[in-house]
C-alpha cells in the first residue's frame, strides 16, 4: 500500500532534503506533491529522478493526502498544521512551534517511538507530530542507551553547529564571507550577528532573560520531554564556519558506574549510533565525514575522573538528516510498521 505525502515547504534546505530521503529510502508512495507559498508556485524540485512543481500552500486541498510533512517555519506550522489535523491527515512538523505543546508529542524513533501508540489511541489528538531541534536529536539517539543501563543524572554539552541550521542564507552568508576575505572584502554580518566565515559566535537563537539562548533552553526542555524530565542539562551553543553537520561535545554524570568500554559496546548494538572510536589521529568522526550519512557518529568516550560516574564522548550527525528530513521520516515509517496509519484512517 502506497500513501499520499505532501511536503510543505519543499524549496528550502530541509524540504528539498526530505524529498531526497522519501526517495532513497523508497517510501511506500503513491502520489507525492511538493508544496509552498504562493512566490515559489511553479518552481521545480527534485523527486529521485522526477521533477516535481511547487503547488500553492493556500490553495492545495490537504484533504486529499494522508500525511504531511511540514518544514515551512513556526508561522506557518502555527495556522496550517490544525487545519490540516483537523481533516484526518497526519502532520509531520519540522519547527518549534508544537514541540513543547503537552498534547502533541515529540519524536525521535529510536527513543521515544512507544509515545506514538499512546498519543494515537486518543480520541481528541491533534494528529500532530513534533520534530525535535537537530541539535537535541542526535543527542537524545546518543544518551538513550546509556541512560537505559546506568541512568543519567547530569548532562553538560557544548554544541558546534553548522551554518545549514539557520537556512540557505546561512550558507550562502558563510560562501559570501568565505570568498570575499581571500580578495580582502569586508565581511558583513547580516544572517548572523557577528563575522561566521573563520570565526565562532556562541550565540544561536534569541536571548532569553537568565542568559542563555533559546537554542540552549530547546536542548533542556526537549531532552526532558523526550528521554526523562528528572535529567538535569545544561547547553552552550555556537555557530561555527562548516557547511553540514553538527558536533557536540557531552559529558554525562551516571547514577551508577559505567566504564569507557562498557558504553562503547553499549552505544556499537544501539539503533541510529554509529561507534568511530581510535585512540589515534583521525580515529574520530567529523562533519565533513558524516554529511549525507544517517547514522549518529559518537567518537572520544572516555572516562571523567573528576566527578563519579562519568563519561566524556564526542557526537555527530549531519543536521539535515537526522536533525530534520531523516528523523521526520523515521517518524512517518514508525507510523506505518506499527499500524498506526489504520487507526487514523478509523
Amino acid at each position: 500500500m502506497g500513501y499520499k505525502v505532501a511536503v510543505v515547504g519543499a524549496t528550502g534546505n530541509v524540504g528539498r532534503e526530505m524529498l531526497k530521503v522519501l526517495d532513497e529510502r523508497q517510501f511506500p508512495i503513491d502520489e507525492i506533491h511538493a508544496i509552498a507559498s504562493r512566490r515559489s508556485l511553479g518552481r521545480e524540485v527534485s523527486f529521485g529522478d522526477k521533477v516535481l512543481k511547487c503547488k500553492d500552500l493556500e490553495q492545495f486541498d490537504f484533504s486529499t493526502v494522508d500525511m504531511v510533512l511540514m518544514s515551512a517555519g513556526s508561522e506557518v506550522s502555527k495556522v496550517w498544521s490544525p487545519r490540516i489535523g483537523a481533516m484526518g491527515v497526519m502532520v509531520i512538523d519540522n519547527s518549534s512551534c508544537w514541540r513543547y505543546d503537552q498534547n502533541v508529542p515529540l519524536i525521535v524513533p529510536e527513543v521515544n517511538a512507544q509515545v506514538l501508540d499512546e498519543y494515537m489511541a486518543r480520541n481528541n489528538r491533534m494528529n500532530i507530530i513534533a520534530n525535535p531541534n537537530c541539535s537535541t536529536a542526535q543527542l537524545v539517539v546518543a544518551l538513550k542507551p546509556l541512560h537505559d543501563v546506568a541512568k543519567i543524572k547530569r548532562v553538560v554539552v557544548a554544541t558546534y553547529q553548522s551554518v545549514s541550521g539557520a537556512g540557505k542564507e546561512g550558507m550562502d552568508e558563510l560562501w559570501t564571507q568565505t570568498k570575499g576575505l581571500f580578495v580582502t572584502d569586508k565581511p558583513t554580518p547580516k544572517k548572523f550577528s557577528k563575522q561566521i566565515a573563520f570565526n565562532v559566535i556562541p550565540h544561536i537563537d534569541v536571548f532569553m532573560e537568565d542568559g542563555y539562548t533559546k537554542e540552549e533552553w530547546k536542548m533542556m526542555a526537549e531532552t526532558k520531554k523526550i528521554l526523562d524530565p528528572k535529567i538535569k542539562l545544561t547547553a552552550t551553543c555556537v555557530r561555527v564556519p562548516v557547511f553540514v553537520g553538527h558536533s557536540e561535545s557531552v559529558n554525562v554524570e551516571f547514577e551508577t558506574p559505567i566504564s569507557a568500554d562498557e558504553a562503547r559496546d553499549i552505544l556499537r548494538e544501539a539503533p541510529g549510533c554509529m561507534v568511530i572510536d581510535k585512540h589515534e589521529a583521525g580515529g574520530y568522526i567529523t562533519p565533513v565525514e558524516c554529511a549525507g550519512d544517517d547514522a549518529t557518529f559518537i567518537s572520544r568516550i572516555r572516562e571523567d575522573a573528576t566527578i563519579e560516574n562519568g563519561l566524556n564522548f564526542w557526537v555527530v550527525s549531519d543536521n539535515l538528516r537526522k536533525g530534520a528530513a531523516l528523523n521526520a521520516i523515521q517518524i512517518a515509517e514508525t507510523l506505518i510498521n506499527r499500524g498506526l496509519m489504520k487507526k487514523l484512517a478509523a
